[in-house]
């Protein structure tokens, strides 16, 4: 599918969805729950959906009606296999929980998810019990549980993803456990979880993120919340309002424990507007300063503040951005060949991005490379464009926001498929 752009100004008030890094972590929790629990003002993109279909296989019940979720826990494997999609937080998350049983299950995907690393699983799965074997330290991977519990040692560099699926399992094992983290990444996302197992009733001892104690036999418990709207997402709704004129977006908790929340720490070195209010978030444009940040804690902000360093008069410079290689496309590589495609001037040099702003954008046709990120900053740099912007592989948006192009026209961007 493809997209074209055309420069235009944006205006309006739009709903953040619902955050599939969130989402995700409470169907999982809700699987392992005692009871129903509901979850309401919730969007299903297709790493929610993965996940809905993993837990489904795994032995919860499921019923979806419009914005809301109903979740029957139950662990009991109903198959031998389990298909993730492009969804790594579901992939590294559920091995860990398919782990507590002692049925074979093989976990599989497609597209991206093939060339991210999961090498990091197998050894630390091993010293708590379970069988393990990769292909090569990529999906498919087999396991077999039971999980016994105990210390492990595991290094979260690249990813959070794995120590967010033991901090889930291990609560059920009947041993108490310890987890050992060397070089943890992306902290905020280690609290997402933590707050999640809350709402279930489980607890959580965390030692400065680098050891974690965790009581075994613990109960999750069936509840029911309101979905966390999607900071990932809402970052580009308010980078268009500090290139394009005004945005305000709804559904974002400014004390959310998502990382992505640091967009309104970088909007505000900027110089644009920005007024929080309850509910409401609004972001208005004007002669942009550049800036520095450091995104090793909040990777997925890569493409929007690349496409805000594009409106600001001057360098900007993001840092830590080592992280970007093993995402849905190696993604500083990617940010720089489309952004520079289109008429901007970006180097990705390895752990940082640079970006050279505030001339004008000449527009062209990209590609996406499948990522839905990237897709999605090339929708929001065309609103600076000369000339139309043409994005080839737009379905990808499906992956974590399914509504983007339609809130993008309901800001008054000029968006249509081609």
């Amino acid at each position: 599918m493809k997209a074209e752009v055309i420069a235009s100004s944006v205006k309006g008030t739009v709903k953040a969805p619902s955050s599939k890094s969130a989402m995700q972590r409470y169907i999982a929790g809700a699987l392992l729950a005692e009871g129903i629990t509901t979850i309401t003002s919730a969007t299903f993109c297709d790493d929610t959906l993965a996940a809905v279909s993993i837990a489904e296989t795994l032995g919860a019940r499921i019923v979806i009606n419009n914005d809301s979720i109903e979740i029957t826990g139950g662990f009991n494997p109903t198959g031998d296999s389990i298909f993730c999609g492009e969804s790594g937080l579901s992939a590294r998350m559920f091995t860990s929980i398919a782990a507590l049983h002692n049925r074979q299950i093989v976990l599989s995907g497609k597209g991206s998810i093939l060339k991210r690393p999961f090498d990091m699983v197998e050894e630390p799965l091993r010293s708590l019990g379970a069988e393990v074997r990769s292909t090569g330290g990529f999906l498919p991977l087999t396991i077999r549980g039971p999980l016994t519990g105990g210390e492990v040692t595991a290094d979260g560099s690249l990813s959070s993803q794995f120590i967010t699926g033991l901090l889930m399992a291990l609560p059920k094992v009947r041993k108490n456990s310890t987890i050992i983290v060397k070089n943890l990444a992306s902290r905020p996302y280690i609290d997402l979880t933590i707050s999640v197992l809350q709402k279930f009733g489980v607890i959580v001892g965390n030692n400065n993120y680098s050891l974690f104690k965790i009581n075994g036999n613990q109960r999750f418990r069936g509840c029911s919340f309101s979905a966390e709207g999607d900071w990932s997402g809402g970052a580009f709704l308010l980078t268009m309002g500090a290139i394009a004129g005004e945005v305000t977006v709804t559904g974002l908790d400014r004390h959310s424990a998502q990382a992505d929340c640091a967009i309104i720490d970088a909007l505000n070195l900027t110089g644009a507007s920005v007024d929080i209010d309850e509910n409401r978030i609004t972001v208005r444009g004007g002669d942009l300063s550049p800036f520095e940040f450091d995104i090793h804690d909040c990777p997925d902000l890569a493409p929007p503040l690349t496409v805000l360093a594009m409106a600001c008069n001057g360098k900007t410079i993001l840092r830590g951005a080592g992280r970007l290689v093993a995402k849905e496309s190696n993604r500083g590589l990617t940010l720089e060949e489309t952004m520079n495609s289109i008429g901007g001037k970006v180097r990705f040099t390895g752990d940082t991005i640079e970006i050279e702003g505030g001339s004008p954008l000449t527009g062209g046709t990209a590609f996406s490379h499948n990522d839905h990120r990237i897709a999605m900053a090339l929708a929001s740099a065309g609103l600076l464009c000369e000339n139309r912007v043409v994005i080839e592989g737009m379905e990808c948006i499906n992956k974590s926001y399914p509504g983007f192009n339609d809130d993008f026209k309901r800001l008054g961007g000029n968006l249509k498929l081609i």
